[in-house]
């Protein structure tokens, strides 16, 4: 039985991967995740968009590696602070953040901001790197909510007990991975992505 195609999720984050390992489930891929590779390298994120720093993370690690890379780059953009805070979401509370410390900063942040200018968006550039280094697929999604005065849930990760979903009056951390991989920009991101590697994978140009 001729083995699967290998693709490597550009991530050390367990919660990350675990939701991306369920959205890429029907492509049939072997998927291993940087954790599964001690000599991975590590990526500077510099760049200024979050596809910048999707490609950067992408292309360091396919060509480090000689694999087939897919990684992502998101955050949170709220309109009232300007976008912030963007490519710094991982890092918004400083070198040490913790989603904690985070979600503390933005609350703080928006303290004196009344319900209806709360409005944000989470948004999630996806980038598939071949072993040489060649970007074969990307694309970019979103998912508009607003964020919340406390936190509420405890699935997810990251921004999500704060980002509601006002359509379904409750956070990604009330609503669970099931609903969060339908409506998320993780989700739509990949979702939007599949249709490529199938492509890919099926004329044969995944070697």
């Amino acid at each position: 039985m001729a083995s699967r195609p290998q693709l490597v999720l550009g991530t050390a984050n367990r919660k990350k991967a675990e939701e991306l390992i369920r959205l890429l489930d029907a492509v049939g891929l072997e998927i291993t995740t940087l954790a599964d590779f001690p000599e991975a390298i590590s990526v500077a994120e510099e760049g200024d968009t979050f596809a910048a720093n999707a490609a950067a993370k992408a292309i360091g690690q396919a060509r480090h590696l000689g694999r087939w890379v897919l990684a992502e780059d998101s955050g949170l953009a709220v309109d009232a602070l300007d976008g912030a805070p963007g490519v710094f979401s991982a890092r918004y509370s400083g070198p040490q953040a913790t989603d904690e410390s985070n979600n503390q900063k933005l609350l703080e942040a928006l303290r004196d901001v009344g319900p209806q200018q709360r409005t944000a968006g989470y948004v999630c550039h996806a980038t598939l790197s071949d072993p040489s280094g060649e970007i074969r697929a990307e694309i970019e999604a979103y998912c508009r909510g607003r964020i919340l005065t406390e936190a509420r849930g405890t699935h997810g990760f990251g921004y999500d007990p704060l980002f509601e979903v006002v359509e379904y009056h409750r956070s990604f951390g009330q609503l669970g991975p099931a609903v969060k991989g339908c409506l998320s920009h993780r989700g739509r991101a990949v979702r939007r992505l599949i249709p490529q590697l199938a492509a890919l994978v099926d004329t044969g140009r995944w070697t």
